[in-house]
């Protein structure tokens, strides 16, 4: 995990080692007063040197100068690092999510993933850039301190530093259940954003029902979970700083009580002793740095290791044929499928699709109609046997050309946020107007918009509120429209719309269908007559198949659904 964070600084090395490097001067900047207050209470105020004093003085004030502007370097081009590192991850993280499977999503809340690419990788991108910098600067002064007060007393050095491996000691010890603290503040967080993200996507409805109160109340018992996981990770630090500070005072009680000791009995001077004491002030402070990021490190690498969860999720497998426009021959060969462990959707199904053909898939809920849908785009992989197209099999295709050849339009019409042509151009990135409006055209909607008044600009709003369900169905079958494929899948397109607006619809995606291979998922029976042929679907597989004539004369299952 370590090698994986580390690598995130390469392509920013130059910027990076700059900012090193300014941290290592202003180090040394801090180290130079101390030696120089010796100098002028050992040499120079014995001697008289007033002259030089001031000179010297001069000489620290444009040292100041030069620590004040690499100061800035650090505190902007530092920063710079940190956000461009954060860039990077979220980069990362947003292309992997994009390319995991869809399972993930199945067992994933949007507002955790949400937290882990905003919050999580806030905290990182301040680790990224304070992290090094600060143990950099307190490593140059911890080292520089020692050498330099080794050369003062070499005894007096030995006491003073043999705090130091227990305030190490005592970090380790404490680390790991801090760490353990702080990630469950994320957990927490992560499941606080997924309320709140249901919440407020959801508030039309908790208005309708009057259940302000309970999404309140909901919302308030995550809170209460919040400062329960905070109070109990800021315990622990509490601990630790407590610990710390307790340690650093009692470094300066038995350096006070050596010093005077050593200076009773002339082992060190008095001048010696108060530069001690300034350099052993100067070790301290970073110290008390490192303590006070000790927060910032634990939440850093609690947001990176939730990073690097998500990036260690295997990606979609990748075939590596690229097909061109396929035909649409659809063939399932003893294809086992299961969601959940133990419990088999299908178990060696069979099934077989010709170019052209329009088959509707009728059955109750449950028995794998929406299934056979999602996996022929490899949303879902199969356990067993296989599925192929035009005789290839779809695991050795691109995921790319083959979801190119394939039209979905589903109950769940999703819009994105933007205007009625750029949701329609989703289905063609590249469409000019002209074909966009004759997508639209197609599907029925480009009359109603033409009396928007900012037409095909005209704002959607978030997930496409300001339209009815109708009016985001078409827009829907336009994208598929402007796409253009071979294979059209329709899961249940209809099914949330009222029978009148159904019937007008059906008539688009009829036109949609013409010509194509076409799989239709369809919970009213009369929008599936005209289909080349329909299959009966149980548990147990294929139970009736023929067209509408044929299985009503069978008088089975499918005549039985009609009646009902």
């Amino acid at each position: 995990m370590l090698k994986k964070f580390i690598s995130y600084y390469k392509p920013h090395k130059k910027m990076f080692f700059l900012d090193l490097l300014a941290a290592f001067f202003i180090s040394i900047c801090d180290l130079f007063y101390p030696v120089l207050t010796r100098t002028i209470l050992y040499d120079f105020i014995p001697h008289k040197k007033l002259k030089v004093i001031f000179l010297f003085l001069v000489i620290l004030f444009f040292i100041y100068i030069i620590k004040m502007l690499l100061n800035y370097f650090v505190g902007f081009y530092g920063h710079v690092v940190g956000v461009k590192i954060q860039a990077d991850m979220r980069r990362d993280l947003f292309k992997h999510i994009q390319n995991m499977p869809i399972s993930y999503f199945d067992k994933n809340q949007t507002g955790d993933i949400m937290s882990r690419i905003i919050n999580d990788l806030v905290d990182i991108s301040e680790l990224a850039h304070h992290g090094p910098e600060d143990v950099f600067i307190s490593g140059v002064l911890v080292i520089g301190s020692f050498i330099y007060l080794v050369n003062l007393n070499a005894i007096l050095t030995c006491i003073v530093f043999f705090f130091i491996p227990i305030l190490a000691l005592l970090t380790i010890l404490l680390r790991n259940r801090m760490m353990k603290a702080f990630a469950e503040t994320r957990v927490t967080v992560g499941a606080i954003n997924a309320n709140l993200s249901n919440a407020i996507s959801g508030i039309r409805v908790s208005k309708s029902f009057n259940n302000s109160k309970y999404e309140f109340n909901k919302f308030e018992l995550g809170n209460i979970k919040y400062i329960i996981a905070r109070k109990a990770a800021y315990l622990w630090l509490a601990v630790f700083q407590g610990g710390i500070y307790y340690i650093i005072d009692m470094l300066y009680l038995v350096m006070l009580l050596s010093g005077s000791i050593f200076t009773y009995y002339n082992k060190i001077t008095v001048i010696d002793f108060v530069t001690y004491m300034l350099f052993v002030n100067m070790l301290i402070t970073p110290v008390k740095r490192l303590i006070n990021s000790v927060e910032q490190f634990q939440n850093g690498m609690s947001g990176f290791r939730r990073f690097f969860e998500i990036i260690n999720i295997p990606e979609e497998e990748e075939g590596k044929l690229e097909v061109g426009k396929l035909k649409g021959d659809i063939v399932f060969d003893n294809v086992t499928f299961r969601y959940v462990e133990n419990e088999n959707v299908f178990e060696n199904f069979s099934l077989k699709i010709k170019s052209g053909t329009n088959v509707a898939l009728v059955g109750e809920s449950g028995v794998g109609k929406s299934t056979i849908c999602h996996l022929i785009p490899r949303f879902y992989e199969v356990l067993g046997g296989k599925i192929t197209i035009d005789n290839i099999d779809i695991r050795e295709m691109s995921l790319s050309s083959l979801r190119k050849n394939i039209g979905i339009v589903s109950q769940d019409v999703f819009l994105f946020t933007g205007t009625i042509k750029e949701n329609i151009a989703y289905g063609k990135l590249d469409a000019t107007d002209e074909e966009i409006y004759r997508a639209a055209k197609y599907a029925n909607i480009h009359d109603y918009v033409m009396t928007l008044e900012k037409g095909y600009d005209t704002q959607v709003g978030e997930r496409g509120i300001r339209l009815s369900g109708g009016q985001k169905q078409r827009i829907s079958i336009a994208r598929v429209f402007l796409a253009n494929p071979p294979i059209l899948i329709l899961d249940e397109a209809t099914s949330a719309l009222d029978s009148i607006t159904e019937r007008n619809i059906q008539k688009s995606l009829d036109e949609l269908s013409e010509g194509r291979t076409t799989l239709v998922v369809a919970h009213r029976l009369t929008t599936i007559r005209k289909a080349d042929v329909i299959i009966v679907i149980t548990k147990e597989g294929i139970a009736e198949k023929g067209n509408h004539e044929e299985l009503m004369n069978m008088k089975g299952i499918y005549y039985k659904l009609n009646q009902a």
